[in-house]
């Protein structure tokens, strides 16, 4: 008998994959990979992207009871900060979510996944992006304070036990300095959302872990 797992994508633009078709996205591969032949003998899936373009994690915590904690799933992929490290010049120097905020944030998504089933929570890290100059006003760029909430991602899987770390960046950094793969090739012209390449990558570094978690976790 199929062991049968429900599993949610929640997260931003990165997940929805802005600016290209909907079958080319790192999500929808993953999804595909689920469902191929490897799986089809031992589980059967749901697969949700609850995503949305220029979500925060506040906006997240807003829709959760909704898209997430009403539908009990199992496996929970989460994929926020490219939009809380961002700074609106409406904000007179303050990120769209704090540091401190986005760290919170982060924690309750995983606190309220757990409460509601989620028996696998993965959190991503966000890849590099060539947005290296200043925003206007402020002493800092779009790429430091993204390479900054990074850490944070990190520094909230270090703090607990029950979440496993998909660190994207980390993996995208190894293939730049190996010039493997140049920055520009992995985003689109707006320096940000992902290129077709960025999506294989993504893909590569993301589906191994899933896959291998999916079988530890829930394999009988």
């Amino acid at each position: 008998m199929k062991n049968k797992l429900k599993l949610a994508f929640f997260g931003d633009s990165i997940c929805v994959g802005q600016g290209i078709s909907i079958h080319d996205s790192w999500v929808v591969n993953i999804s595909r990979m689920l469902h191929g032949d490897l799986f089809n003998k031992n589980f059967e899936f749901l697969i949700t992207n609850s995503s949305t373009n220029g979500r925060t994690t506040r906006q997240a915590l807003e829709n959760m009871p909704y898209e997430i904690q009403n539908q009990n799933f199992d496996i929970l992929i989460i994929q926020f900060g490219m939009n809380d490290c961002n700074y609106w010049e409406t904000d007179k120097g303050f990120p769209r979510v704090s540091k401190d905020g986005f760290k919170a944030n982060l924690n309750e998504i995983i606190d309220r996944g757990k409460n509601f089933g989620a028996k696998l929570i993965m959190l991503n890290t966000n890849h590099p992006t060539p947005r290296k100059e200043n925003f206007k006003h402020l002493n800092i760029s779009y790429q430091k304070s993204n390479y900054d909430y990074n850490k944070i991602i990190r520094e909230v899987v270090k703090d607990r036990n029950d979440v496993v770390l998909n660190d994207v960046e980390d993996q995208v950094f190894k293939l730049i300095n190996n010039k493997q793969v140049d920055i520009y090739d992995i985003v689109l012209n707006d320096k940000l959302h992902l290129s077709l390449e960025g999506h294989k990558i993504y893909f590569d570094i993301i589906s191994n872990n899933i896959h291998n978690h999916i079988l530890k976790t829930f394999a009988t």
